[in-house]
C-alpha cells in the first residue's frame, strides 16, 4: 500500500436486561477507566482537546493509537500504518482491547460491544471514518472529486456490511422524506444516513467526504483526506479490500491516471440506490447521460490500477488479483466470498436462518440476528460462527490482534509516539500529547509533522532533556 492510513471504529453497547437498569453510557466508560488506570494500555489526556474532550476522556495507547469517549460510545482510532496488513492488524487491536477488558471485568456475559453502524431500536448510528494521507499537490478539481465519488459510492458492492430494513434520515435542508417501497435487506448501514456529498460538518449533516482540511502533519506537504461512507467491516477480508482498493484508486488520483467521464448524477441518490437494489443490477445515471453497473464501474478502476500499479511490491499484487476475484466471484458465485464480503455473509446466515424458522424478513428476530452478527466476542457474534473458503480463510486468519495492543507499527510516527506513551505512564509530570507532536508541558514541544518518520531518535533525546521537577499545586 505505501501510504499512511487509519480507521476510527465507534462501537455500540449492548446489556443484558439486568444491565439496562443502570445508565447506558456507564460500560464504555468503565471499561475506558479500565483499559488507562488498571491495564495501563496509554496515557490518560490531561487537558482539554475541545469542549467535548475533557481531561480523563481518552487518551493515546501504547500501540501508538488513541481510546475515548465520543458522545457516550467508545471510539477507537488506530495508528498510522504504511501497509495495509499492518493496518487491517491495528484496526482488530480494537475490538480485541474492548474484548479483554469485558473478560478482566468479569462482564463478557452481561455486557457486549457491537462493531455496527445502525441501532434499529433507538435509531442511533455509529461511525467507520477511513483516514488517508495524501500528496498536498494533489489535484481536486470538480471531474476529480466526482470521479472519486462514484468509486466510493460503488465499492460498496464489497465493502458493504449489509442491514436490514432501512432508514429515512432528514437531509440538512429537513425536507420530509417520502414515502418509499419497503426495502427488506441492503448492502450498505450507512448508505441511508449519507445526505451529502461533500461536507465540513459531521454531526449534522454525514457526507461521503469531509472536507476539513485537518492534515495531522506538515499542512505544506500533506493533506488527510476523511471518509466518513464506509461501514465498519467484521471480516478482515473486506476490511482490506475496503482500505486497498481506496488506497489504489488515490495512488491513480496522485498519478492523473484516473478513469475520464465516470462521473455519477447524483453520487447520494446512487449510494443509496445501489445499496438498495434487489436486483444487484445496481445501475446508476452518469453526468453524461449514460447509465453504468457498479460492477462495470469498479471494473474499470480496477483495471487502470492494474494497468498503472501491478508489481509495485507484494501486498499490491495481493490486492489486484484479490480485486478481481471478488469482482468476477459477484457476478458468477457470490458464495466463494461467504466469510469474505460481509453483506453477502449476512445475507447467507439470515436466509439460512428464515428457511429454518420459516419466518419473514419483517420478523423483528431478523434485526436482533442484525446486529448480533457485529458481536466482537468470538463466542457469541455469528460472523465468527462461518467458515469461509480457503482463499478468505487464509487472509482472515493470518492476524495477531492482542499482539498490536500494546506494540505500535514500527514504520510510521506511531512508534515515535508511543515510546512517550510509556515514558509518562510512570512519571508524575505534565504532558500533551497529539497525533503530530507530544510536549513535556505546556512551553515545551516536539513537533512530529511527517507520518513516514518513526522518531525513535528525536522522542528519546526529547525525553531524556533535564527538566525541573514537577511541582504541587500546594507549592
Amino acid at each position: 500500500m505505501d501510504r499512511i492510513v487509519g480507521i476510527e471504529t465507534e462501537y455500540g453497547c449492548l446489556m443484558s436486561s439486568e444491565e439496562l437498569r443502570c445508565n447506558s453510557e456507564v460500560w464504555p466508560a468503565k471499561v475506558k477507566n479500565y483499559l488507562f488506570n488498571k491495564a495501563r494500555a496509554g496515557t490518560i489526556d490531561l487537558h482539554y482537546r475541545d469542549y467535548e474532550e475533557p481531561p480523563g476522556n481518552g487518551g493515546f495507547l501504547l500501540n501508538g493509537g488513541r481510546l475515548y469517549l465520543d458522545m457516550g460510545h467508545i471510539e477507537y482510532a488506530s495508528p498510522e500504518c504504511l501497509h495495509l496488513h499492518d493496518l487491517v492488524t491495528y484496526e482488530m487491536a480494537g475490538d480485541e482491547l474492548l474484548r479483554s477488558s469485558l473478560v478482566a471485568l468479569e462482564a463478557s456475559d452481561r455486557v457486549s460491544f457491537i462493531k455496527n453502524n445502525v441501532d434499529h431500536h433507538t435509531g442511533a448510528t455509529f461511525g467507520c471514518h477511513e483516514n488517508y494521507l495524501m500528496k498536498r499537490e494533489a489535484q481536486f478539481t470538480p471531474s476529480v472529486l466526482g470521479t472519486l465519488l462514484t468509486f466510493l459510492a460503488t465499492r460498496q458492492i464489497f465493502t458493504g456490511a449489509g442491514r436490514v430494513g432501512q432508514a429515512n434520515p432528514l437531509a440538512f435542508d429537513f425536507e420530509p422524506p417520502q414515502a418509499e417501497t419497503p426495502v427488506a435487506f441492503q448492502l450498505s448501514q450507512r448508505a441511508d444516513h449519507i445526505v451529502n456529498d461533500i461536507y465540513q460538518w459531521v454531526q449534522f449533516n454525514r457526507a461521503i467526504i469531509n472536507a476539513r482540511d485537518e492534515p495531522l502533519a506538515d499542512y505544506r506537504k500533506y493533506r488527510r483526506l476523511h471518509l466518513l461512507i464506509g461501514d465498519s467491516n467484521m471480516s478482515p477480508f473486506a476490511n482490506a479490500l475496503k482500505i486497498g482498493t481506496t488506497a489504489a484508486v488515490l495512488s491513480l488520483l496522485e498519478q492523473r491516471q484516473l478513469p475520464r467521464n465516470l462521473v455519477l448524477n447524483d453520487a447520494v441518490r446512487s449510494t443509496r440506490d445501489i445499496s438498495r437494489d434487489p436486483t444487484r443490477k445496481w445501475i446508476v445515471d452518469l453526468e453524461n447521460g449514460k447509465t453504468i453497473g457498479a460492477l462495470d464501474v469498479q471494473w474499470q478502476f480496477h483495471d487502470l490500477a492494474q494497468r498503472h500499479l501491478r508489481e509495485r511490491d507484494p501486498e499490491t499484487d495481493w490486492l489486484l488479483e484479490t480485486w478481481s476475484f471478488v469482482l468476477e466471484s459477484i457476478e458468477q458465485n457470490p458464495q466463494a466470498l461467504i466469510g469474505g464480503v460481509d453483506w453477502i455473509t449476512k445475507k447467507w446466515l439470515l436466509e439460512t436462518f428464515m428457511a429454518s424458522e420459516e419466518v419473514g424478513w419483517d420478523d423483528p428476530w431478523l434485526q436482533s440476528l442484525d446486529l448480533e452478527y457485529h458481536n466482537i466476542d468470538p463466542t457469541r457474534g455469528l460472523f465468527f460462527s462461518v467458515t469461509p473458503g480457503k482463499r478468505v480463510a487464509e487472509w482472515n486468519n493470518s492476524f495477531q490482534p492482542a499482539t498490536a495492543t500494546r506494540i505500535p507499527p514500527a514504520n510510521t510516527r506511531a512508534s515515535g509516539r508511543a515510546r512517550a506513551v510509556a515514558f509518562f505512564q510512570d512519571r508524575h509530570q505534565p504532558y500533551v500529547i497529539n497525533w503530530d507532536s507530544i510536549a513535556h508541558d505546556s512551553r515545551d514541544f516536539l513537533v512530529m509533522g511527517d507520518p513516514f518518520e518513526t522518531y525513535n531518535t528525536e522522542v528519546d533525546k526529547f525525553l531524556a532533556k533535564p527538566r525541573p521537577p514537577a511541582t504541587s499545586a500546594d507549592d
